[in-house]
């Protein structure tokens, strides 16, 4: 084996660990997350809209993001990793427009205008929400990049 042969080796290798450190920690976040949202739940119970209220927003939340920790784990895809990335990203832009910005009640959501990080977990929610977002860019093009890599060795 030539030194060309197994540099790339190498790579995959520091790759392939990367990915997996960011899928836990990918994961790690997304069940941070999901904990907080269920465990607050009950206390927006009152929040309602036409259509949905805050308490099963929450929870949906929660389901979505343990699905998606659960996904990556199993099947850490780019496609999983983009998803990811959106759904805790999405979360991250909510807590944060809704704690420094009144919408009101839109399109059948409720009004969750809360102008404080005090309730229990919000800003640990936050905090996860968008750190997890920056995880999830990062596994998707390790992953994206480790497809390729493996593409163009079945090619040669």
């Amino acid at each position: 084996m030539s030194i060309t042969e197994v540099q790339p080796i190498r790579v995959q290798s520091r790759q392939r660990l990367a990915l997996g450190v960011l899928q836990l920690a990918t994961a790690a976040g997304l069940v941070i997350d999901a904990v907080v949202h269920l465990r607050d739940a009950d206390g927006y119970e009152l929040v309602q809209g036409t259509l949905i209220g805050e308490a099963t927003l929450f929870r949906a939340q929660a389901v979505v993001a343990l699905v998606l920790a659960a996904a990556l784990l199993l099947h850490p895809r780019p496609w999983v990793w983009a998803i990811a990335a959106l759904v805790a990203a999405s979360a991250a832009g909510a807590v944060i427009l809704y704690t420094y910005v009144d919408l009101g009640a839109i399109a059948g959501l409720p009004d969750m205008y809360e102008p404080t990080w005090l309730p229990p977990g919000k800003l640990v929610s936050a905090v996860a929400e968008a750190s997890t977002a920056i995880l999830a860019v990062a596994g998707f093009f390790v992953s994206w990049r480790l497809g390729r890599n493996r593409q163009r060795a079945s090619d040669r």
